[in-house]
C-alpha cells in the first residue's frame, strides 16, 4: 500500500505522519508537495496537521482551494481512503468532503494534551482493529477544534453512523462531543486528535497505530479480492 502525505505551506505534522506510516506501520509513503497534480499512483491520501497557509481566513480555507484538493476529491470519488488529521480535518470540511465546520475552542485557547476518545464506529476501513465502545488515548493540538453543525446534519450523522470518535471529556466544545466523522460512503475520515502521535507507548500511547493497521489490512483484503 502506498500513501501520499500531502504537504502545504505551513504543514508541521507531515514528517510525523510520514514516519508513522512508513517506519512504524511499515508501508510505503511519500511526502507530496501541494502543487502536485496527479495522485493516481497512491492508494491512500493523508492530509496532516499544521497551519496550512498560516490559517489565514479560516483554518484550512486556502488549502481547500489548491489544485491538489481536486485530485483528493477524485481519489475519494473512486472509493479510495482519505484521512485528514487536525488541520487536515479542517481542510476536508472546507472542501465539503465532510459535513460541518470548525470554530475556535470554547475557551479561546490553544490546547495540546492527551485526550480519552470513545470508538463509536469500528466498522470503517480505519477502525476495524478497535472495539466498539473502546476508550483509547490520543493527543490533541489545536486552537480551532470546536466541531459544529446544524441539528439536521447532526441527526444525519447519527442516523448514518458517521460519528467515528467522540471525546470522553469534551475539551473544545464540539457538538455531540464529536472528535471524528466519516463520509456516508465510509472512505473519508476527518479527526482532530493525532493518531500519528500515538504510535508508541514511549510517547504516552500506541492507540493510533491500530488506525493505520486497520487501513492497511482492509486495503490488502480488497486488493486480494481484486487481484
Amino acid at each position: 500500500m502506498k500513501f501520499a502525505v500531502v504537504v502545504f505551506p505551513g504543514s508541521n505534522c507531515d514528517r510525523d505522519m510520514y514516519h508513522a506510516v512508513s517506519q512504524l506501520a511499515g508501508t510505503e509513503a511519500e511526502l507530496v508537495w501541494y502543487e502536485h497534480t496527479n495522485l493516481e499512483s497512491y492508494d491512500a491520501i493523508l492530509l496532516p496537521g499544521g497551519f496550512s497557509y498560516g490559517d489565514y481566513l479560516r483554518s484550512g480555507a486556502i488549502a481547500s482551494t489548491s489544485n491538489v484538493i481536486q485530485q483528493v476529491k477524485a481519489h475519494a470519488e473512486q472509493g479510495k481512503p482519505v484521512l485528514g488529521v487536525c488541520n487536515g480535518f479542517q481542510i476536508l470540511l472546507e472542501a465539503r468532503l465532510l459535513p460541518g465546520a470548525m470554530l475556535s475552542n470554547y475557551n479561546l485557547s490553544f490546547m495540546c494534551h492527551q485526550e480519552a476518545l470513545v470508538v463509536h464506529h469500528n466498522g470503517t476501513p480505519f477502525t476495524t482493529d478497535y472495539k466498539k465502545g473502546e476508550v483509547i488515548h490520543m493527543p490533541i493540538a489545536h486552537g480551532e477544534g470546536n466541531y459544529v453543525c446544524d441539528d439536521a446534519t447532526l441527526a444525519a450523522l447519527k442516523t448514518n453512523n458517521q460519528i467515528v470518535f467522540t471525546y470522553n471529556n469534551n475539551p473544545n466544545g464540539s457538538v455531540g462531543d464529536i472528535a471524528g466523522v466519516i463520509n456516508r460512503e465510509g472512505n473519508v475520515l476527518g479527526m482532530m486528535p493525532h493518531p500519528e502521535r500515538a504510535m508508541e507507548n514511549l510517547l504516552g500511547s500506541d492507540d493510533g497505530r491500530r488506525l493505520f493497521q486497520s487501513l492497511i489490512e482492509n486495503w490488502r483484503d480488497v486488493y486480494a479480492l481484486n487481484s
